[in-house]
């Protein structure tokens, strides 16, 4: 035993849950070494000389009597060159070392670092000897890959040094790369830094959000935002479509990273991710949208403890590279799961339990990870800023929003897309129900639209949900007493609800045009619904018969719009337009 660590016996193993004694002088979540296999565990509870320890392997074989030796640090996750690409479990193993090493499976106590020993990296200064350097400051650069300039910081505990040494050179992320004077000592620095999970990293102020960050996917960018900085969740039944809308936003997200996190999700669900992700091509660069990605993948069929370490491992990661002045869009499919983790863990502590016997600090641990989301000054002299946009998946037993985990994240975040089974029953994906959705950031994001896409499009917006909306109450009288009881205005109205649900609202994932729509295109498409709307009303005033309208040639055009390829849609927008002014206006 090296000196310093603290070594137990293990008195009671009950699932993933250890206790042991003779720890007197640790700290709450230190890492510890569970067992005669090393199994790796993290400090939960201290009473006295005892330690509750949660274990993220399978316990199997572990009994009492057993030594539990602590290491005297946290949980901690390795950060530097190396990390784009890669697929880790839920406490940073990468699981790609870990199939050549010990094949399909997992084997117990397996240590693998984070960060690859043997590669070498180049590494450019951006500073020099005689430097001053503060916490947050770029030393230099490493071209991490073809699309991601890694920048290597000043340390957060670091306040003020100055540069000594520094070369340009080929290094591991060992290696020294520079030498700073701190408080009048030497203090060399590699490429390598760790960072505790459950410590948010720190920025100098958080910002209001006030820019959008653009999905490709009409019904959530045209009608429920989310800003660069923002927190979302996107709560649904089995089969609603949720891991779908995951990986859209996964793929088309205007961000420059991307975290996804599977975490207690199904292995044939993260399967599909790890296989198409590295055959997807950036929409913005061209190349594999696996170099500005990173996956952690914690199935339900891993051990229960690492699905709650996975979302913070995740997040550190996420918060790395928003430190750098990145966007980074972080996925967590789902929370549900790691909430049933924390469920879990606090049943085998005899914890009292709370609503559905989730525990009574699940509001609390919801807000400590959502909260680690924003918009950010950085640290460092250059007034860099980032964005860090977090999404979560929810998966509420039989689709019931009112269960704890959903009403307790619906708390917390500023975007609610709420999955309906029968909208997916009727084959209308994204099934987000545009009448049960919200986003708080609309009114924010007004300005950012007007800019970005044209003048009126917030009035646009507001005005085509004012048509779904009427169209519910419509339906209602319809289904009392018929069709015939609508006035030809009103009927024209369900028409036009009709198509901004069909041709606007729904979104083919898997059709190669339709998977992805730029926002002057969700722009025009609603422009020519709401437009023929327009003149339709105009023409049912001056005693046109309803019927003519509705079989209007320039009808089909618009149906065919969201799959007409972006380089050819302006032109088509042009035809359109004149289209509907030919048609409309002869009608008699």
């Amino acid at each position: 035993m090296a000196v310093g660590q603290i070594e137990g016996r293990i008195e009671k193993v009950s699932g993933p849950l250890v206790v042991a004694s003779g720890m007197a002088g640790c700290r709450m979540y230190d890492v510890v070494r569970v067992g005669d296999k090393g199994v790796i565990g993290e400090i939960i509870e201290l009473r006295g000389d005892t330690a509750s320890i949660q274990v993220y392997e399978e316990t199997s074989g572990v009994g009492p009597g057993e030594k539990v030796v602590s290491t005297g640090v946290p949980l901690s996750v390795e950060l530097g060159p190396g990390l784009m690409g890669a697929i880790f479990d839920g406490i940073q193993r990468p699981l790609n070392v870990i199939q050549e090493m010990a094949g399909s499976y997992i084997e117990r106590g397996l240590e693998v670092p984070g960060l690859d020993r043997e590669k070498k990296w180049h590494f450019v200064p951006r500073v020099k000897v005689g430097d001053a350097v503060r916490a947050g400051d770029v030393l230099g650069v490493v071209q991490e890959t073809p699309v991601v300039e890694h920048r290597v910081m000043v340390p957060p505990d670091i306040a003020e040094a100055q540069v000594v040494h520094i070369a340009e050179g080929d290094f591991t992320v060992t290696e020294g790369i520079c030498t700073l004077t701190v408080d009048g000592h030497d203090r060399q620095l590699s490429m390598l830094q760790r960072w505790p999970v459950r410590q948010p990293r720190p920025v100098k102020e958080k910002l209001a959000p006030s820019e959008q960050l653009v999905t490709g996917q009409r019904v959530i960018d045209a009608f429920f935002p989310i800003a660069k900085g923002g927190t979302a969740c996107v709560p649904g039944p089995f089969g609603s479509g949720k891991t779908v809308i995951q990986h859209q936003l996964a793929k088309w997200a205007n961000a420059d990273i991307i975290v996804y996190i599977g975490c207690g999700e199904r292995g044939n669900e993260m399967t599909d991710v790890l296989l198409e992700f590295p055959e997807l091509k950036d929409p913005k660069t061209g190349r594999p949208l696996m170099e500005r990605t990173i996956l952690v993948a914690n199935t339900s069929n891993m051990p229960v403890a690492a699905r709650e370490a996975s979302i913070y491992t995740g997040i550190t990661l996420a918060e790395y590279y928003r430190d750098m002045g990145y966007d980074v869009a972080l996925m967590a499919d789902s929370t549900s799961r790691w909430a049933e983790a924390l469920r879990e863990i606090s049943g085998r502590l005899e914890e009292m339990p709370g609503e559905e016997g989730y525990p009574a600090y699940l509001g609390s641990r919801l807000a400590s990870f959502y909260e680690r989301a924003g918009k950010a000054k950085l640290l460092g002299g250059d007034d860099r800023e980032g964005a860090l946009s977090a999404i979560g998946a929810v998966s509420p037993p039989g689709g019931d929003l009112s269960e704890p985990v959903t009403q307790a994240t619906l708390r917390i975040v500023k975007v609610f897309w709420g999955l309906d089974d029968r909208l997916a029953a009727r084959k209308h994906f994204p099934a987000i129900n545009w009448l049960t959705s919200y986003s708080l950031y609309s009114e924010r994001l007004d300005e950012y639209f007007r800019k970005a896409t044209g003048k009126d499009f917030p009035e646009m917006r507001d005005q085509a949900m004012a048509i779904l909306q009427q169209e519910q109450e419509l339906n209602e009288i319809v289904r009392l007493v018929g069709l015939d009881a609508l006035s030809p205005k009103q009927r024209m109205l369900l028409e036009t609800a009709k198509s901004l649900r069909e041709d606007f609202l729904y979104q083919s994932a898997f059709h190669d045009v339709d998977t992805y729509c730029s926002q002057k295109k969700q722009y025009g498409i609603l422009k020519v619904i709401l437009t023929l709307h327009e003149k339709c009303l105009e023409a049912l005033d001056r005693g046109v018969k309803l019927e003519k309208l509705l079989t209007l040639p320039v009808r089909d055009r618009i149906a065919r719009a969201r799959v007409t390829p972006e380089d050819k849609w302006p032109s088509e927008y042009d035809q359109i337009l004149a289209a509907i002014d030919a048609e409309v206006t002869p009608v008699a």
